[in-house]
């Protein structure tokens, strides 16, 4: 049972009542909410709107980026306070639960705009403050629920043999989970140098993360994680008593599930392990510069060393000409699986995480693997060609992963493929998806993933910086 089967009974009322409409329209009317129903206005992303518009010459790309761009801030963050203090909730789109990965990026492309508007920088010192509260319920949960003193209200999760707490919905250790807040502290803090948000609740929540960090390292025994569901999908829940496949303890980090919220095959992925590293040496800036943490900034920077030496040594292989490049899981024992799924961070991601330099070659020839047959989750059809995952199914591309193709792309002509079926995946919607069919876009999946919506968003942002020309 996926996430979207477990959430999706739940969330049917808020797609009801606020997912994006789409019949019985012109085929260019915006799918914006009314100014009166949007959750939450700021002039200047509304000025940023405009500016990008004005630059797109393709009418749809320009129509496509007005729905997209806005979606998270005009449906899915709930502002409000706490202690006196911002305090802001972000639900994905059809499903209301708060996932730590899903709230960081859905809000990351707004943070270069946080500098000039007040309102703005509340709502992202709402967003940090309630992903430490979080953290501090449990540092091992994905997805946490509205209320956090409630029992998860999703069936399949209240049967999952794992430490269940009040305030978690999904119980699923997934290492990005951590990394995400990390990265979206250091780059409001660089933005804007507010130390409001960096309070000693969330010095608490970055200090758990490092602990939990080393203790799935398990280099002194399992520690306390555990997770079993009784579903008829294998990548639903873990082997060996809720613990994953055996593991050579080399210094890695273990991860129960994927970004996608599927299980490991392998229990060190690598493309989450890099994440770490660039994540912890991150929030170090922030300790270091917000707080005046030298001890705890030290801390993050000797386990990211650790993890970096450890990745050179077991998380690479070569390819059939004998160059490295980087696997997606691990082992440490000799077992290595290759391929990528479309949900960042994934290897084709690594670059557009800071996780790795752009031009670094052996991220440049791994990225290329995984867009090609190599990549057993690479998709080609009549209507497109890009990577899906386990989580929908074979032959599904998702859009998350053309994106990611066209940001990581230095040559028009690649570009300009990825923006022609970018806009054939929207499917008459406005908006991006979770996945579509490689020969038919209009059978896609989640008309209303905001994550999706936001990506594009900062795609388009890219590209009239970097290549103006391919927009005019």
């Amino acid at each position: 049972m996926t996430r979207r089967e477990i959430m999706g009974a739940a969330g049917a009322m808020g797609v009801t009542l606020a997912a994006p409409k789409v019949l019985a329209r012109p085929a260019m009317d915006t799918r914006r909410p009314p100014a009166s129903a949007r959750h939450f206005t700021s002039p200047v992303v509304e000025a940023e709107i405009a500016r990008v518009k004005a630059r797109i010459g393709d009418p749809k790309l320009a129509w496509m980026f007005e729905n997209c761009y806005p979606n998270t801030l005009d449906t899915t963050v709930t502002p409000g306070s706490l202690n006196g203090k911002p305090d802001t909730f972000v639900i994905t789109g059809d499903i209301d639960a708060m996932w730590l990965r899903d709230s960081s990026a859905q809000i990351n492309p707004y943070v270069h705009l946080t500098p000039k508007d007040a309102g703005l920088r509340d709502l992202f010192r709402g967003v940090i403050g309630r992903q430490a509260r979080c953290i501090l319920i449990d540092p091992y949960a994905n997805a946490f629920t509205r209320d956090p003193t409630a029992a998860t209200n999703h069936d399949a999760a209240k049967h999952d043999q794992t430490d269940m707490k009040p305030g978690v919905a999904e119980r699923k250790w997934e290492i990005d989970s951590l990394c995400y807040p990390m990265r979206l502290a250091h780059s409001y803090w660089i933005a804007t140098k507010d130390k409001a948000p960096f309070d000693s609740e969330w010095a608490e929540g970055v200090r758990v993360s490092i602990d939990t960090f080393r203790v799935q390292q398990r280099l002194h025994g399992p520690g306390p994680y555990h997770f079993q569901r009784r579903a008829d999908t294998p990548t639903e829940t873990l082997m060996l008593k809720g613990l994953g496949s055996p593991t050579r303890k080399v210094g890695l980090i273990h991860s129960g599930f994927r970004p996608s919220d599927d299980a490991c095959t392998l229990p060190f992925l690598i493309p989450s392990n890099l994440f770490a590293v660039s994540a912890l040496r991150k929030v170090a800036v922030v300790l270091r510069e917000a707080r005046g943490d030298a001890k705890l900034a030290a801390e993050a920077e000797a386990l990211a060393a650790q993890v970096a030496a450890a990745l050179l040594k077991y998380g690479r292989l070569r390819d059939e000409a004998g160059q490295p490049i980087w696997a997606y899981e691990v082992d440490g024992f000799g077992g290595a699986l290759f391929m990528d799924d479309a949900n960042v961070p994934s290897l084709c991601g690594l670059a557009y995480l800071g996780a790795v330099p752009r031009t670094d070659p052996v991220w440049r020839r791994t990225a290329a693997r995984a867009w090609s047959a190599n990549n057993p989750f690479f998709f080609k059809g009549t209507a497109s060609e890009g990577i899906g995952g386990p989580h929908v199914g074979l032959d599904m591309i998702w859009p998350m992963s053309l994106i990611m193709h066209a940001l990581n792309a230095d040559d028009d002509a690649t570009i300009r493929r990825c923006l022609t079926q970018l806009k054939a995946s929207e499917a008459g919607t406005g908006f991006m998806h979770e996945s579509f069919h490689k020969d038919d876009p209009t059978n896609f999946t989640r008309p209303w993933f905001a994550w999706a919506n936001g990506l594009f968003g900062e795609l388009m942002l890219d590209l009239a910086a970097r290549k103006p020309h391919l927009l005019a």
